[in-house]
C-alpha cells in the first residue's frame, strides 16, 4: 500500500495538543487532483467545521491548474471530507465540548485516492508551546553531549 504525502501541516503540532486523529476522503475537482498530483497546495490556517450532518475543509488552498483554462477550480473553496455518519456523529460531540478544533494534519494519496488526516486539537496556551520548545533543546542537548563522549 502506497502512500504519497502531498503536504502536511507543520504549525498543527506547534499550536494544537492532538487527542485524535482521523483518516478522510477528499471531494475534489478533475483541475484539483492534478494540482494535488502536483503538490501544489498549502494546508496552513486551514480547518474544518460540521455543518448539517456533513464535515467540510475551509481555507485550505489548492492553486489552480496550470493548463486547466476555464475549467479551473476556485483554489480556496470549502471542501467536503468523507467520513463515516458515526464518526460524523462522534466528532460532533467532540467538538462541542469547549476548547476542541477539528485541524487537518496533512493531505496525502492512498491507493489513487486523496485523503486527509484530521485531528481533533485543542489549542496550546503560549507557555505550553515554550515549554515544549525547552523539552525539545534540552533533548538536543543531551544527545549532542552523549555523541560528543562517544
Amino acid at each position: 500500500m502506497s502512500v504519497k504525502i502531498i503536504t502536511q501541516n507543520r504549525k498543527a503540532r506547534h499550536d494544537y495538543q492532538i487527542m485524535e486523529t482521523w483518516e478522510a476522503g477528499l471531494v475534489l475537482q478533475g483541475t484539483e487532483v492534478k494540482s494535488l498530483r502536483a503538490a501544489k497546495a498549502n494546508l496552513k490556517d486551514s480547518y474544518a467545521r460540521i455543518e448539517r450532518g456533513e464535515v467540510f475543509l475551509y481555507q485550505f488552498h489548492i492553486s489552480p491548474y496550470e493548463k486547466g483554462g476555464y475549467a479551473n477550480h476556485d483554489p480556496l473553496r470549502p471542501r467536503k471530507l468523507l467520513l463515516n455518519k458515526r464518526e460524523i456523529k462522534k466528532l460532533t460531540g467532540r467538538v462541542e465540548e469547549r476548547g476542541l478544533t477539528l485541524v487537518p494534519l496533512k493531505v496525502y494519496f492512498k491507493r489513487g485516492k486523496a485523503k486527509v488526516e484530521l485531528a481533533l486539537a485543542r489549542g496550546k496556551k503560549t507557555y505550553d508551546r515554550r515549554e515544549d520548545i525547552a523539552k525539545r533543546d534540552a533533548r538536543r542537548d543531551m544527545e549532542r553531549e552523549f555523541k560528543s563522549r562517544r
